[in-house]
C-alpha cells in the first residue's frame, strides 16, 4: 500500500470512530486474511467428508462440529442462553399411519375418492353435520368468498385456485396470479380463524396421483415446522364425484365444476348444506436437530449492541450416490465468517477489540427454505431492536459467467444498500473507496428483479424484522449452481480474498462507530 492510500485508510478510520476506538491499523488485522488460510478452510467444509452438508444428515452434523472446533480455537465466547456454540431447531417428518372420511353412512377411498397431505393436518376426530361451501373459500379486499357465511363448528368446502379475468388473477390484475394460488394453507386458516372445524378441498387431481405422488401425500421429508400442530385445520382433499354422490341433490355442484375449469368469480352466495362427516387422522410425527453455529466476541463500551456476521454452510448433500461439494454455495461464505473470526479475535487480543460484540453465525437449512435464519428471526438470543447490522456472505468465491463488463475480476454484487438504514451505501461506498476499491455492483438490489436475490438468503429473515442488511454475492446463478461441479478448483482465490477483506472492514467500521446504523427507510413490501 503506498503512503498516500494508507494515510486516507488511517484518515477514514479515524473520523468514523471515536477516541481510542480510532484504531490506526484496521488493515494489519485484514491481511490476516489469507488466501492460503482461505484455501486451507474451504478444502475441508468442501471436502467429499461432509458429504455435501445437507440441512439434517451426517454431513451436516460433521460440518458443524469442524466450525465449532475453529471457533473454540480461536477463544471465541458462546451465547450464555445457548450452553455451546450450537444453536439447535427442531426438523419434523410426517407419516400417515391411518386415516378415513365418511359423509352420510359412505366410507371414502383413500387415493379415488380423499386424500390427506400429512405435513399439512393435525392428529384428529372431527365430527360435524353441515357443509358450507365457499367457493375459492378466499377472503381479500379484491374478492371474498365468506360474504354472509356462518361455518362456526362446521366443515367448509373449497376448491383450489383462484378466480382470473382475461387471464390475469381477479385479485391482483398485474399478474396471472396472486398469493392463492400458492396453495391451500392459507384458505384453511382463514377458515380457522371463522371458526371451522374441518375442511374439504376440492382437487379434481386426486384421480390421475401416480403411487409415487400418493406416497409423498403419506410421508413428508424433513422440514422447519412453520406453524404449530394445533394451529393445523383437520382437512382432506376430494374428487368432486365423490362429494357429488352425496350432496349434489342438495347443492349445485356443477357450480363448483365450472368454478373450477373456467377460473371464474364464484358469484353464488355460500351455501349450506346437511350432511354428517367424521374425518380421522392419524400420524407419527419423527424430529431431528439441525443448527446454527454461533461464536462471539464482546464488544467494550457498546458490548450491549451487536453486529452479525452471517453465512450458511449447508449445501444439498449427496443425490443419486454424488456429493454435492458446495465449494461456493455457500463453502465460501462459511470460511469467510470463520476468517473475519479470526481476524477481529488477533485485533481483540492486541487490545483493539471493537466497541460492539460482534456475532459470528453460520446458519443450516438456508437451502431448505431459510430455515436456520428463520428460526434465529423468531428466537434471537440478542436483542433486534440492538442488532445494528447483518453482514451476509453467500457465494463470494467466483466470478459470474454471465457478467459482460470489463471488471470482472474486480467486483461484487451487493444487496441492500438502499433499503431499511441510509447509512448504508454511505459507509459501505466509503469503506471500500478506502481500502479495497472493488465495482460494487447493485444488480441484484431490486426487490422486484427476476431473480428475486433479495429475498433467497439469509439476510432477509434478519431484514424483515427490522435490521439493516447488506449482502454480498458473485452473482453465480448459472455454471456450476447447485451441480456437484461446484468444487474448490473452481475458486478465485485473490478476488475472494479481497471481497472478504472489503466485508471485513465494513464490518470493524459499524463495530465501532459511535451510533447505531438509522432505520429510517421502509421495508420493502415484496414477500418471498
Amino acid at each position: 500500500m503506498n503512503k498516500i492510500y494508507f494515510a486516507a485508510a488511517v484518515l477514514f478510520l479515524t473520523s468514523c470512530a471515536a477516541g481510542k476506538y480510532a484504531v490506526k491499523n484496521a488493515t494489519d488485522y485484514a491481511n490476516t486474511i489469507t488466501v492460503s488460510d482461505l484455501k486451507a478452510k474451504l478444502a475441508i467444509v468442501a471436502s467429499d467428508e461432509m458429504e455435501g452438508r445437507e440441512t439434517g444428515t451426517i454431513g451436516q452434523r460433521k460440518a458443524a462440529a469442524y466450525i465449532e472446533s475453529e471457533f473454540k480455537a480461536l477463544g471465541l465466547m458462546t451465547v450464555p442462553s445457548l450452553n455451546g456454540y450450537q444453536q439447535y431447531y427442531p426438523l419434523i417428518s410426517d407419516s400417515l399411519l391411518n386415516s378415513s372420511l365418511n359423509i352420510n353412512g359412505t366410507e371414502a377411498i383413500f387415493g379415488k375418492d380423499y386424500l390427506i397431505s400429512v405435513g399439512s393436518a393435525p392428529n384428529s376426530i372431527t365430527k360435524t353435520k353441515e357443509l358450507v361451501f365457499v367457493g375459492y373459500g378466499i377472503e381479500d379486499a379484491a374478492y371474498s368468498d365468506y360474504k354472509n357465511a356462518d361455518v362456526k363448528g362446521k366443515t367448509v368446502v373449497f376448491v383450489t385456485g383462484e378466480p382470473l379475468k382475461d387471464g390475469n388473477s381477479l385479485i391482483d390484475p398485474s399478474k396471472s396470479y396472486s398469493k392463492w394460488s400458492y396453495g391451500n394453507n392459507e384458505k384453511l386458516q382463514i377458515a380457522k380463524a371463522k371458526g371451522a372445524i374441518a375442511a374439504l378441498v376440492i382437487n379434481e387431481g386426486i384421480e390421475k396421483m401416480s403411487p409415487q405422488q400418493l406416497g409423498r401425500m403419506k410421508s413428508t421429508p424433513m422440514s422447519y415446522p412453520n406453524m404449530k400442530e394445533a394451529d393445523k385445520l383437520p382437512y382432506a382433499m376430494v374428487s368432486s364425484s365423490f362429494l357429488e354422490k352425496l350432496v349434489g341433490k342438495q347443492i349445485k355442484l356443477d357450480d363448483f365444476i365450472k368454478v373450477m375449469s373456467n377460473k371464474t368469480a364464484y358469484e353464488s352466495a355460500p351455501a349450506t348444506v346437511s350432511a354428517n362427516l367424521v374425518l380421522q387422522i392419524d400420524k407419527k410425527q419423527s424430529t431431528v436437530d439441525a443448527s446454527n453455529v454461533v461464536g462471539v466476541i464482546e464488544g467494550t463500551d457498546k458490548k450491549d449492541e451487536y453486529v452479525f456476521l452471517t453465512a450458511h454452510y449447508d449445501h444439498l448433500g449427496m443425490r443419486n450416490g454424488v456429493i454435492y461439494n458446495g465449494a461456493d454455495d455457500d463453502g465460501s461464505g462459511t470460511v469467510a465468517v470463520m476468517e473475519m473470526a479470526e481476524a477481529f479475535m488477533q485485533a481483540k487480543k492486541a487490545g483493539k477489540g471493537p466497541r460492539r460484540t460482534v456475532v459470528f453465525m453460520t446458519v443450516s437449512g438456508e437451502e431448505k427454505g431459510l430455515w436456520g435464519s428463520q428460526y434465529y428471526s423468531e428466537n434471537p438470543f440478542y436483542p433486534i431492536e440492538k442488532t445494528t447490522v447483518d453482514l451476509n456472505t453467500d457465494m463470494v468465491g467466483r466470478v459470474d459467467t454471465e457478467r459482460e463488463t470489463a471488471d470482472t475480476l474486480n467486483y461484487v454484487y451487493v444487496v441492500g444498500h438502499d433499503k431499511i438504514s441510509t447509512d448504508l451505501p454511505k459507509i459501505s461506498e466509503k469503506i471500500n473507496k478506502t481500502f479495497t476499491r472493488l465495482n460494487l455492483d447493485y444488480k441484484y438490489d431490486d426487490p422486484n428483479d427476476k431473480n428475486r436475490i433479495y429475498y433467497r438468503s439469509d439476510h432477509y429473515n434478519f431484514a424483515k424484522v427490522g435490521i439493516p442488511i447488506l449482502f454480498f454475492y458473485d452473482g453465480m446463478l448459472k455454471a456450476d449452481y447447485h451441480r456437484p461441479t461446484d468444487t474448490v478448483e473452481k475458486i478465485n482465490y485473490e478476488l475472494y480474498q479481497k471481497r472478504v477483506q472489503m466485508i471485513f472492514y465494513t464490518a470493524w467500521e459499524m463495530a465501532n462507530r459511535d451510533k447505531m446504523l438509522k432505520r429510517d427507510l421502509p421495508l420493502p413490501t415484496g414477500t418471498r
